[in-house]
């Protein structure tokens, strides 16, 4: 039974073979692109060990209440057109730490409402966060993953799974290291049947903000390399741009406050090409 997403027509996973490349701030930036063109947008963020998109939408330390039919999630703007549920809404403390369970030792995600209890087994938390989140109606749910192919990973991926999933954008950063360890996600989820939106290279090359010149500090075209070798679609390749990174430190829309940012047009471009890639008839 779909239950809680029922009303949810899309659903997207932001995935990468490994942490550090971005992951969040693709997905915050992502729901807000979507949330532009009209779209009504839900952001799951179960990158358990490292929720930052609550403060990159400047709503952290916002109270996650319940209904009869679960959590309800957090709405980000007035309009209530982006909701959001994050495990960084059910820390006591912003600084806490996560104590993970593992997975053969015995641990129950919690009912909505109690206390986090602490170590619990953070796959049962995942697949909670999947079924007890009351969404309401929604044009797209992009869900923020932990990084890797991690028991965490999958069962992300196993949750979602009966709800037939859009597909995965697959982040990758330019350097060889990165994209290694991406090839590997890219074959991940061709073992677990997950169709591969596009490939999207994040950090490539730092445009400098007084001349506009771009510098590859961590090489360049690595993503798009891997793209074509794998043959996925390339999405784009995303900026260092300081106007990106202090719209997500102030918790700031880039597109209202800083709509020169050079980072702007690429990611209202994979927006676009999200929506293209939706069926016609489903949009």
């Amino acid at each position: 039974e779909p239950g809680n997403l029922a009303g949810v027509r899309h659903i997207i996973l932001v995935l990468s073979g490994k942490g550090g490349v971005g992951k969040s701030t693709i997905s915050t930036e992502l729901a807000l692109a979507l949330r532009h063109t009209g779209k009504k947008v839900g952001l799951l963020d179960v990158d358990l060990c490292g929720p930052s998109i609550p403060r990159m939408l400047r709503v952290q330390g916002r109270a996650v209440h319940q209904c009869d039919r679960g959590w309800l999630p957090v709405f980000v703007d007035q309009e209530q057109g982006i909701s959001l549920m994050s495990v960084g809404f059910l820390l006591e403390k912003p600084d806490e730490a996560v104590v993970w369970r593992g997975p053969k030792k015995n641990g129950n995600a919690r009912r909505a409402g109690e206390a986090l209890a602490f170590p619990f087994q953070s796959t049962a938390l995942i697949k909670q966060f999947v079924s007890d989140v009351a969404w309401g109606p929604l044009d797209y749910l992009v869900v923020d993953t932990p990084p890797g192919t991690s028991d965490e990973h999958m069962a992300a991926v196993d949750a979602l799974r009966p709800y037939g999933p859009l597909g995965a954008l697959v982040v990758t950063t330019p350097q060889a290291v990165s994209v290694g360890d991406v090839r590997r996600e890219l074959t991940f989820c061709r073992k677990v049947g997950l169709r591969v939106i596009g490939l999207v290279e994040n950090m490539s090359g730092f445009v400098c903000p007084h001349c506009a010149e771009c510098t590859h500090v961590f090489s360049r075209g690595g993503g798009e390399e891997l793209a074509r070798h794998t043959g996925v679609p390339f999405l784009g390749s995303v900026p260092l741009d300081p106007e990106l990174a202090r719209s997500l430190e102030e918790g700031r829309d880039l597109a209202r406050g800083f709509p020169d940012s050079p980072a702007f047009p690429v990611l209202s471009s994979i927006a676009q090409r999200i929506l293209d890639e939706t069926p016609v008839g489903l949009r």
